[in-house]
């Protein structure tokens, strides 16, 4: 297995690129680009969905032949929600930064007929699940039951410092629903102010799996299964990108027993 977290490459152009081959996994593809004014992200899908995320910043975006022009506006994934671009399977996309940018590619298998549209901030409400020191801040990207992609599940999640996230400790690991659905995931971390860090544990019920890290800003965590709780530190909030993807597109979790006591959901 490889190691699940991977340091940012540099801090231009294309700053990481995890595939279902480097990662050791079927489903979940997730790259990010750091652009200057003027510069362009191009690709074709092929066989595989795509949700671009704005990060930071704004640029000009086509995708399946529609021009959906400039789009974009926080220039830190602190200061409210994501402009973002789905695009089908089959299909191409262009980025031209017109600010500087950071633009997530967020990638799984493709399939039916869907089509390339914006996804403009309050397309989903903000969410805040927890209470206490449990409590973050939630924003759905594209969640099961908006019925317009094929496997890709992705969404934004604020933790204040000091308050734990991803918890109590739950898994979907199993394709065994309706109990559990079997979801890979990435999150992508970045905190405010950027030197702040987080401690993320991966790990499984027999501890044949079970990593604890230290997360800074820009690092990727990689969870093939098993547990994945954040704690964010004292004076730092958290922010993470998740991309999830398995066999069904939907998010159905199991809580790790000797925990489920403390909240009734995570």
């Amino acid at each position: 297995m490889p190691n699940l977290k991977v340091k940012p490459k540099g801090d231009r152009g294309l700053v990481h690129e995890i595939t279902p081959e480097s990662a050791g996994w079927g489903y979940v593809g997730f790259a990010l680009h750091k652009l200057q004014p003027g510069e362009t992200v191009a690709a074709e899908t092929g066989d595989r969905e795509v949700c671009i995320v704005f990060v930071s910043g704004k640029g000009k975006v086509s995708a399946e032949a529609r021009d959906f022009g400039e789009i974009g506006g926080r220039m830190s994934p602190f200061e409210g929600p994501p402009h973002a671009v789905y695009v089908p399977m089959g299909s191409g996309y262009s980025v031209t930064a017109t600010t500087e940018a950071e633009v997530a590619i967020c990638s799984a298998p493709g399939g039916g007929a869907h089509e390339a549209r914006h996804i403009p901030p309050g397309t989903h409400p903000q969410m805040t699940r927890g209470k206490a020191t449990n409590t973050r801040y939630v924003t759905n990207i594209m969640p099961e039951d908006d019925g317009a992609a094929h496997a890709l599940l992705v969404v934004e999640v604020i933790t204040p410092g000091g308050h734990t996230s991803s918890y109590p400790p739950h898994k979907h690991d199993e394709d065994d629903l309706p109990r559990e659905s079997y979801l890979e995931e990435t999150y992508y971390h970045r905190f405010h102010p950027a030197q702040g860090f987080a401690m993320q544990r991966v790990y499984t019920d027999d501890r044949s799996l079970d990593e604890t890290m230290a997360v800074e800003d820009g690092d990727v965590v990689m969870v093939p299964k098993g547990y994945h709780p954040v704690a964010a530190i004292h004076g730092y909030d958290s922010y993470y990108l998740n991309v999830m993807a398995g066999p069904h597109r939907v998010w159905k979790f199991h809580n790790a027993p000797e925990h489920a006591w403390l909240f009734t959901g995570v």
